[in-house]
């Protein structure tokens, strides 16, 4: 069904409408991406009679507009243009990124005042999962153009407005946002969705220039050669990144030293230059600051300018590399390539954290033990501008409370009267330019909390025993198997703890919601396991997999993979069957890992753990509940020789 502004349309749209959320009958006049998100609206618990747009935080707000300043760069100019075709009228004109969030909006100061009653503002979130069916979530979830007309929307505070929205794309054709022009109902046009289309071409083209003109300049810049260009006087207009970095000034500051003072024994000879000759020298000295820096240099006169510019090539000569500064061990090793899944609603989930990966803000990751909440959390990291930096994880439940402060914060020498120790960075240091992990947040008791929400709010943090602030480049991401926001409701955890944690939110479903990831999660775990056994390689039968797929998996993907485990080497028949599933399971638990009761574990359960842990004896105790040295016992009573392990994972 395709409306105008017919009332008979209208009534009749709004009988659809009714018909779909209060009897849950889909009439075939529906379109059918509209269909298909009001189904997906309402199996996600959507009330129809919300509509209101969830607002994110300033700071997270500016980071994303930063990430799309390309983006916003080429379409401010056309809103404008369109702006002022539409001032006069009740429409407003709205910019949006990949992911739903409000950019921009123009449009009339009456229409933006009605706005504001359902936050569809700069900063809400507009998808359907948030405010129901309209042509903005459409547009981006489908990607098409399409116009929508009052009751379309799922949300009856919707029902009163028509919206067209078009998808924009990026150079490479990926989605980078959307463009929407929203007004009263009774103005619906067939003509605003070709104006909104033909704004999203316009759009598109201007990217594809300036990002054609951006990549030149980039790969400028990618250069470790210094870049400069000069005119015949010596006098400095353009220089890379490279430069600066060697040169230890911008281009401004360059001008005021003059760039013939740092290379005071080159003969500039003009005569030479503006017949076209080079100069060139391996080794020159470079006054840079009082030092001396040595390079190779090549001054060229540029044809192309009829000799009157000189570009300027800068090579360093490097004695030595300088080494990486790494913490042994916190570092993330998890990708959005070893995040499997065949699930559509974890696909978007993925998708989402990956958008959340670029921007600055907190993020929480929410979901049941095992489920995947640190393979996630490493992921979004290792696409992140601090991929290089550390990953630091804190399991918070671990952390004795007398020690926590302590732990995250570190102390200065001498911080603790009657004793002298040295002084100790804490976790936060430690994850400078990197990513601070905060496992199973919900486990710091209350009084804590207020310690660790300033540092969390501001990201800096004081050492016990000093006054001094360390300001942080980190990036925080918490972590509960636990509803923080229900927690938070009932008076165990703080609401304001909560809220700077969660400015970014991910729910990831348990294993049980997600059947089409059994069997693939399953294979992945018997191939790894394939690849480092000397055995035969293992298959799954028919009835091992329907065993997977009717089990409930309380301890989603990590019992899984004990479960594999446990199976593959307890089976002596090259094909596992569901008698190895149910044994496999007996030995597993229902709940979250526990201590073994007798301090005891089976020769399947050790070598699935070792394998699981690549022959790391103290990882593999850890995971089985009982100390490493009850483990080295149980290795040499079976006869098991963890090294031999860890040389199958090399070859």
């Amino acid at each position: 069904m395709n409306m105008q502004t017919d009332p008979q349309e209208i009534n009749r749209m709004t009988e659809l409408w009714a018909q779909f959320v209060f009897e849950d009958i889909m009439s075939p006049e529906i379109r059918q991406p509209i269909a298909d998100s009001w189904r997906k609206c309402k199996a996600a618990g959507v009330n129809p009679a919300g509509g209101e747009g969830r607002h994110i935080d300033e700071r997270v707000l500016a980071s994303a507009r930063a990430e799309n300043k390309l983006f916003l760069d080429a379409a401010l100019p056309v809103m404008r243009e369109i702006y002022e075709l539409i001032s006069e009228t009740q429409f407003l004109i709205v910019l949006t990124d990949r992911a739903g969030y409000l950019l921009e909006i123009m449009g009339h100061s009456a229409m933006i005042s009605r706005c504001s009653d359902m936050r569809f503002v700069p900063g809400a979130m507009w998808s359907n999962l948030e405010v129901g069916t309209n042509a903005i979530s459409v547009a981006l979830d489908y990607d098409i153009p399409i116009q929508m007309v009052g009751p379309e929307h799922y949300c009856t505070s919707h029902h009163t407005w028509t919206c067209s929205a078009a998808p924009i794309h990026g150079p490479s054709g990926e989605i980078v946002g959307c463009i929407n022009l929203s007004g009263d109902r009774k103005d619906v046009n067939l003509h605003t969705l070709a104006l909104i289309k033909e704004a999203a071409s316009n759009i598109e083209a201007q990217i594809k220039n300036t990002y054609n003109s951006e990549m030149v300049g980039a790969l400028l810049n990618s250069s470790e050669d210094s870049m400069l260009m000069l005119d015949m006087d010596g006098e400095p207009f353009w220089m890379n990144e490279a430069a600066k970095a060697l040169l230890e000034t911008d281009l401004e500051g360059l001008r005021r030293i003059g760039f013939r003072s740092i290379v005071p024994h080159i003969n500039w000879d003009i005569s030479r230059l503006a017949g076209g000759d080079r100069l060139q020298s391996d080794s020159v000295a470079l006054s840079v600051n009082g030092t001396q820096k040595y390079c190779s240099i090549t001054i060229s006169p540029l044809s192309k300018y009829g000799y009157r510019t000189l570009g300027v090539t800068l090579r360093r000569q490097k004695s030595l590399i300088n080494a990486v500064n790494r913490i042994s061990g916190n570092r993330a090793i998890y990708t959005f390539r070893d995040c499997l899944t065949g699930d559509e609603q974890m696909k978007k989930i993925l998708a989402l954290a990956a958008t959340f990966a670029r921007y600055d803000g907190n993020i929480l990751i929410q979901g049941e033990s095992g489920s995947g909440k640190e393979v996630l959390a490493q992921a979004i990291h290792n696409a992140g501008k601090n991929a290089s930096g550390p990953f630091v994880a804190v399991n918070c439940a671990s952390i004795p409370r007398e020690t926590f402060e302590t732990e995250m914060f570190g102390y200065e020498p001498d911080a603790f009267p009657g004793k002298i120790e040295d002084g100790k960075p804490g976790r936060f240091e430690l994850a400078q330019n990197g990513t601070l992990y905060l496992d199973e947040v919900s486990a710091i008791p209350l009084e804590l909390q207020a310690k660790l929400l300033r540092a969390v709010e501001t990201h800096s943090v004081h050492r016990l025993g000093s006054t001094q602030e360390i300001a942080l480049d980190i990036r925080i991401i918490s972590s509960s198997s636990q509803d923080l926001n229900r927690l938070a409701e009932r008076g165990r955890f703080r609401k304001d703890m909560y809220y700077r944690l969660s400015m970014l939110k991910l729910d990831i479903p348990p294993l049980r919601e997600r059947p089409d990831d059994l069997a693939l999660l399953a294979d992945r775990f018997l191939q790894m396991l394939n690849e480092r056994s000397f055995t035969s390689p293992k298959t799954m039968s028919e009835d091992f997999l329907r065993g997977l797929r009717t089990y409930s998996w309380p301890g989603n993907i990590r019992q899984l993979q004990n479960s594999i485990a446990r199976a593959f080497f307890t089976s002596a028949s090259p094909v596992l069957t569901a008698e190895d599933l149910a044994q496999a399971l007996d030995r597993s638990e229902d709940t979250e890992p526990q201590p073994a009761a007798t301090g005891e574990s089976g020769g399947g359960a050790i070598m699935a753990a070792l394998t699981i842990c690549n022959g790391d004896v103290q990882a593999a105790a850890e995971r089985l509940g009982i100390s490493r040295a009850t483990l080295y016992r149980r290795i040499k009573q079976l006869g098991i020789n963890p090294k031999s392990i860890k040389k199958r994972q090399a070859v």
